[in-house]
């Protein structure tokens, strides 16, 4: 077997690897992950994605990729083929990929969340010294009626998504995972410029879909366009929403209006006759888990996320 570096390959040799990859995103995620492997073969095609492959007899059996963001690192995916064993060939990539990132001087952080699609990951994050969460990725029949949604108490608005609101949102968003678990898994979350650039590649991106405005939901006190909390959603196939963002302001949180947002969200999504909606959260977020398990949703995938931060 031979590692090589993703930029001295082609998308012809990676091609049967990434379509292997695509069939298993849609049959056990439910994602039509087609978009962000176009994404990736273009830049592979330009040589510019940073990342390892495994050559077997000139044969791909598994790659990996990571982009640079400021300061930190991003192990963007990992994937070995599922024909084949997985643990020694997704170790030895995982291994080459850290090596290089954590060679470079100016990252002081490295963030992953990989998708159970390349074998056993914790134990090498572990031992390169990663911080380890476990985050659940949910579903939910959508076609299923609710019983009767609660009312909105304290006088709030619940408005569909506007660009408008944009600002108010990344400042909610910030409040919202101020000392939060989540911060600790994306440190995007910690600042509001941070959390605008994540907001924008949630809304104006096909990152993580095509976003839905009329799925997408906030709620706000009349004659204020600041918000008390919001629920964005995105098209990942067809028929299949998927939850980006759920966050209430602290000092409103624990009264049902998460409850109440992604009810608005699920009944919006029916009657655009969507039939499936899914999400992710961390495990640890045990209020989190209850609500979406209150709703109706089931977890049907559990994936690793890590941070390394640089001592």
């Amino acid at each position: 077997m031979n590692i090589v570096d993703l930029r001295q390959s082609t998308v012809r040799q990676l091609e049967p690897l990434l379509l292997e990859e695509a069939r298993h995103w849609r049959e056990e995620l439910h994602w039509d992950y087609r978009g962000a492997l176009e994404l990736i073969k273009r830049f592979l095609d330009a040589h510019a994605l940073a990342g390892n492959v495994a050559f077997h007899d000139g044969v791909a059996l598994g790659y990996s990729f990571y982009v640079l963001e400021d300061h930190k690192g991003l192990i963007g995916g990992l994937y070995v083929s599922q024909e084949i064993e997985q643990e020694t060939i997704g170790r030895r990539l995982l291994d080459e990929m850290l090596f290089s990132m954590r060679a470079m001087p100016q990252l002081d952080r490295i963030e992953a969340q990989l998708m159970p699609f390349g074998g056993p990951v914790d134990g090498v994050l572990r031992e390169q010294g990663f911080r380890l969460y476990t985050r659940q990725f949910m579903l939910l029949d959508v076609a299923k009626k609710f019983a009767a949604a609660p009312s909105i108490n304290s006088g709030l608005r619940l408005d569909r998504w506007h660009d408008r609101y944009m600002e108010s949102c990344a400042r909610l968003i910030y409040l919202a995972y101020a000392n939060h678990i989540d911060g600790d898994i994306n440190d995007q979350y910690r600042s509001r410029h941070g959390a605008l650039k994540f907001l924008k590649n949630i809304v104006l991106l096909p990152g993580c879909g095509q976003f839905i405005p009329g799925a997408s939901f906030v709620l706000r006190h009349p004659g204020s366009e600041e918000l008390v909390g919001a629920v964005l959603t995105s098209e990942v196939a067809p028929g299949v929403g998927h939850t980006t963002q759920l966050c209430v302001q602290p000092g409103f949180q624990g009264h049902g209006l998460g409850r109440v947002l992604m009810r608005a969200s699920a009944e919006a999504l029916r009657e655009a006759k969507f039939q499936e909606l899914t999400l992710t959260v961390t495990s640890e977020n045990r209020g989190a888990v209850h609500l979406y398990e209150r709703l109706g949703f089931s977890t049907i995938k559990s994936f690793t996320a890590g941070v390394w931060p640089r001592q």
